[in-house]
């Protein structure tokens, strides 16, 4: 099992300024945090979160405006609205202007980011076989060579990327089912999942073997889950759930272009407690702290804590000072 325990944060592009997110980044590596990644949205998931920045741009902002944290998205669909190329490209420039503190997170995607954008938008399997695709070309650019691609999804004719990083960037591919996970043990060079697939031993094994088939030891591969957290009280907790109440229903969602429709789904089927009841909600640093060992505990190499509340500041400061010692004293 992996050593590797590293404790991130979460910028949501959906519910800041791009200004405020940039100020909260510098904020995250001062407390100490190991890492941060950036939402990839056109469309906020609902429509009272009320932004939605382009994520690469704010990664340049955030990389000049920090020193040393590692940055990247979690996560990016590199298969409709953007194309594989231009996914490519902007992490080779990212990864040249910060060396060794880029990586690049990628999922198949979500209709509200994909169709209002124009980018199309497919059945589950058709975006898992483009997101796999994609990921192969993105590579293949990153080499520096002259690049010719059939297809199916991604034809591409004599295209170089002339500006290349010197180390690999890093890939940490999404997925919770288990045919999926096997996928990305296959193909990625890391796990994005959610908190219930790395206690599933059936969806656990299949990234195991994915990664075995390719000859690479899952065991010295990131896993990765987002922690959904409010430092705080009830109060703090139904202020962050108004904005995050199709959490629960997010599965049954990846259709919807609209994220009007999914807000009032979501108000018409969610109960806020039972929104909020399901994350951590303390003012307690031991009970945030013992939250985050049992992920450790779990398997997970990268927990990476989001705080839908309004402020913060608060979260940021709460986990640098009284979290983190607590979080780091058993290494």
């Amino acid at each position: 099992m992996s050593n590797r325990r590293q404790l991130g944060f979460h910028l949501s592009s959906e519910q800041f300024t791009a200004r405020q997110l940039v100020a909260n980044a510098v904020a995250v590596e001062a407390a100490g945090f190991d890492e941060l990644w950036v939402s990839d949205h056109f469309h906020p998931w609902q429509d009272n979160q009320g932004h939605a920045s382009h994520a690469f741009v704010l990664l340049g902002a955030i990389g000049q405006a920090t020193t040393r944290i590692p940055i990247g998205t979690g996560v990016t669909c590199p298969s409709y609205r953007y194309r594989p190329a231009e996914v490519a490209q902007a992490f080779a420039t990212l990864a040249l202007l910060y060396p060794g503190r880029v990586f690049l997170g990628l999922g198949s995607g979500e209709a509200l980011n994909e169709v209002p954008s124009g980018g199309g938008w497919g059945p589950l399997r058709e975006r898992t076989e483009r997101m796999a695709e994609a990921v192969e070309l993105i590579r293949k650019l990153w080499t520096g060579e002259w690049v010719t691609h059939d297809g199916p999804n991604y034809p591409l004719q004599g295209a170089r990327l002339y500006d290349i990083p010197a180390s690999p960037i890093p890939i940490y591919i999404a997925a919770s089912g288990p045919k999926n996970s096997r996928l990305v043990g296959e193909i990625g060079d890391g796990w994005v999942t959610v908190g219930h697939a790395v206690t599933d031993p059936a969806i656990k094994d299949a990234f195991r073997e994915g990664a075995a088939s390719r000859g690479k030891d899952p065991d010295h591969m990131p896993v990765m889950v987002e922690h959904y957290l409010v430092v705080g009280g009830r109060a703090e907790a139904e202020e962050a759930a108004h904005k995050w109440r199709f959490i629960t229903t997010a599965w049954e969602l990846f259709n919807e272009p609209d994220p009007r429709e999914i807000q009032r789904k979501a108000v018409a089927s969610t109960p806020l407690e039972d929104v909020h009841t399901r994350w951590t909600v303390s003012e307690d640093p031991e009970v945030h702290a013992q939250a985050i060992e049992e992920y450790f505990k779990a398997g997970v190499t990268d927990v990476m804590i989001h705080s839908g509340q309004d402020d913060q500041e608060r979260v940021i400061e709460f986990f640098g000072k009284q979290v983190l010692p607590l979080v780091r004293r058993s290494l």
